[in-house]
């Protein structure tokens, strides 16, 4: 599918995965537009505002969804807005509002005017607890109400699409990280304790992670648009394939940097119980959307590491956090 002139309405446009994705499709060519809060920050996306169109739209909100919507008339739709991803979002009603309504919401309003292509975000919180690597036929447990939020989404969007035959696929991230991720994720978290030569507080070293870099999720949303006439309904893991321990992580960051730095462990609670193994089986995204995770952990990192290095003015806000004892404990 040509993407050049298409209109591609993207929500969570200003979180981590959704900037990625409006930066790189606005670079093919597209006709971005994409809804924001009144209070969402912009700071990921503000160098190339010229090159989308910001829509003020809170995505519980229906009748306001409809409106905007009708007017834009996508041809593609990729929703990655997002709530209760991160241990301070404790608000249950709105991870139901945000993740499940929100959703229920932007289909239903999309379906009314048509569409081309469908992608929703998933996530691995999904699955909930498991011992081997995990497919998309496992059973669903999870563990937290973002992850029942998610889940239910993800289902509601697959019952839609083969219920009235609309092309909408699901992509379950695993662990994404890279360019503009925000500090309070583990990985950036790391990196900008070392740039300040802040002692990070951790949790077990044991914990274990499917990272996978961003420039090879935003490639596996081009793929699930290429061969959306064939993924119609299906729910696919974007993973690296491999886990890594957290142990691991923090060697690989530290070296990079070349800091002596080591991290205080067991400094921080588990937020919930961790599992034995979280590694994706990404054999049908390989099979159906021909998608293979090109970059490893070492290169992906010394791209991320890269980048901070360079953007430190961008994340002058970053710098006045407090490492141990502060609010960007992981």
């Amino acid at each position: 599918m040509m993407l050049e002139n298409k209109k591609i309405l993207i929500t969570g446009a200003t979180g981590f995965v959704g900037s990625n994705l409006v930066r790189r499709l606005a670079d093919l060519g597209t006709k971005v537009f994409i809804f924001v809060r009144k209070d969402s920050l912009l700071w990921r996306i503000d160098d190339i505002k010229d090159k989308f169109r910001i829509n003020i739209v809170d995505i519980t909100d229906e009748n306001r969804l409809k409106h905007v919507v009708s007017e834009i008339m996508p041809d593609g739709i990729i929703h990655s807005a997002v709530y209760g991803g991160y241990p301070f979002q404790k608000d249950w009603k709105k991870i139901f509002d945000i993740n499940l309504t929100g959703t229920v919401n932007v289909l239903n309003a999309c379906k009314e005017v048509g569409f081309e292509f469908f992608i929703n975000t998933g996530s691995s919180s999904e699955y909930g607890i498991k011992d081997t690597p995990i497919k998309e036929t496992d059973m669903l447990d999870p563990v937290t109400a973002y992850g029942v939020a998610k889940a239910s989404a993800s289902l509601y969007c697959s019952f839609i699409a083969k219920t009235e035959s609309l092309p909408i696929t699901t992509l379950r991230l695993f662990s994404p990280y890279g360019y503009y991720e925000d500090r309070a994720r583990l990985v950036p978290y790391l990196i900008l304790s070392a740039l300040r030569g802040e002692l990070p507080c951790l949790s077990s070293s044991k914990n274990v992670r499917d990272f996978i870099f961003i420039d090879d999720v935003v490639e596996a949303y081009l793929k699930a648009i290429e061969n959306i006439d064939k993924i119609k309904g299906e729910i696919i893991n974007i993973g690296s394939g491999e886990q890594h321990t957290v142990s691991e992580l923090v060697e690989k960051v530290m070296q990079l940097i070349g800091s002596q730095l080591m991290p205080v462990w067991d400094a921080v609670a588990n937020s919930r119980k961790e599992p034995k193994c979280w590694q994706a089986d990404i054999a049908k995204s390989k099979k159906l959307l021909n998608w293979y995770p090109e970059t490893s952990l070492s290169e992906g990192l010394r791209k991320t590491v890269k980048w901070f290095e360079k953007n430190k003015g961008l994340l002058r806000h970053y710098w006045e956090t407090e490492s141990c004892g502060g609010v960007a404990k992981r």
